[in-house]
């Protein structure tokens, strides 16, 4: 997971720099992704229309089954509530926000998740700090695991990394086209700002949120108890701070992974027009995903894991062809941030400082902003 991040910060540079280049005014602000730059640059709408379906089967149906599935099973864990209830709440909540429109879903993630974060973040300091002297067998354990001789010799390294890999995708979900869909609503003055920030977001995703679960677990002796997922966590947190904080745990897995399902619906909703464009069509779109909210709820782990793999690999595959081929239009833009930036200017982007651009509507062109200053004076 930990490699997978430091790759991955490259890859969401990319994608999110592409994204921004090459969004779209919406009713709300702007909107966009690696469906936008697939048509408009490479020209391909059918590859559009292949991604669209594989984020809509992914994020925007399978994707919230396991976050469902994450807080069924934290809350009937900590507070005993059967699962199909939670599922019912958490479905009828998301109606309310998804039917509310975009804003709400913005205003929502970006008061509560961080500082749900920032307090889980300060609990896992508190466990390296207090556990300090058990982490250098803790780091060990970790490389020894994975690329231990046993491990070698007996396949175990290949398992370990395709589950990394896996696991770390789904952590920062580099690479996979799910982040430019967001990146793109965001209002910068140059693309490359908006490529920073969602290559911070990796590192900040796995090399510290699930770096610190890894650590409450690997400290406390539910490690090799034979629980997994969300339970393994809520005891080993249990162990640390008694049992309050397997309820904390609870509560703020809820706001982490309900957050999630908003942004997964979006991610689905942004696509849909590719597939889709009518009422109908996006009423049937909310219909199913609020079902796999409820299904994911009540069903198991290991189908919910399954179903999320498969569809997360197909999305994968189809966007890193895209930013493959169009990477040097992202490094260009990079190289054009840095020129400003080394001249001490606040980096600004024009649609004419890459030659060969297509299909640019967000952003102004430098020849017509030179003729309009001329103008004014």
């Amino acid at each position: 997971m930990w490699l997978v991040a430091i790759l991955g910060g490259a890859s969401a540079f990319v994608e999110s720099t592409l994204a921004q280049i090459y969004k779209e005014k919406d009713k709300v602000g702007f909107k966009g992704g690696p469906g936008y730059y697939m048509k408009k640059q490479l020209g391909r709408p059918w590859m559009s229309s292949i991604f669209a379906v594989t984020i809509l089967l992914s994020f925007g149906t399978t994707f919230n089954a396991v976050q469902s599935n994450t807080i069924a099973t934290a809350f009937s864990n900590s507070f005993g509530v059967n699962t199909i209830v939670i599922g019912i709440v958490l479905a009828g909540m998301t109606a309310l926000i998804i039917f509310g429109g975009v804003k709400r879903i913005a205003n929502f993630s970006s008061i509560i998740v961080p500082i749900m974060a920032v307090f889980y973040i300060v609990l896992a300091l508190f466990v390296v700090i207090t556990n300090i002297t058990e982490m250098p067998g803790v780091i060990a354990l970790i490389f020894k695991s994975a690329f231990g001789f046993e491990q070698v010799v007996g396949g175990g390294i290949g398992a370990a990394i395709m589950n990394g890999v896996k696991r770390g995708l789904f952590s920062n979900e580099a690479g996979m086209g799910s982040a430019p869909n967001a990146a793109a609503t965001a209002s910068v003055s140059h693309p490359v700002k908006q490529g920073f920030i969602q290559a911070l977001g990796v590192f900040f995703d796995t090399l510290l949120v699930c770096s610190a679960t890894a650590f409450i677990i690997l400290t406390s002796d539910a490690y090799g108890s034979g629980l997994t997922g969300i339970e393994l966590s809520q005891a080993a947190m249990s162990e640390h701070f008694n049992s309050w904080a397997g309820m904390f745990l609870a509560i703020a897995i809820f706001t982490f992974a309900f957050s999630s399902i908003i942004g997964s619906y979006y991610y689905g909703e942004a696509n849909l027009p590719f597939v889709n464009n009518s009422k109908t069509g996006l009423l049937i779109y909310r219909l199913i995903a609020l079902g796999m909210v409820i299904f994911g709820s009540v069903a198991s782990l290991e189908i919910v894991w399954s179903l999320a793999d498969f569809s997360m690999a197909l999305m994968a595959l189809t966007n890193l062809i895209a930013i493959g081929i169009l990477a040097p239009i992202a490094f260009k833009a990079l190289d054009n941030y840095m020129i400003q930036r080394r001249q001490g200017l606040d980096p600004v982007f024009y649609a004419d400082d890459i030659p060969g651009l297509k299909g640019v509507e967000c952003w102004p062109i430098r020849e017509q902003e030179v003729r309009k200053k001329a103008a004014n004076e």
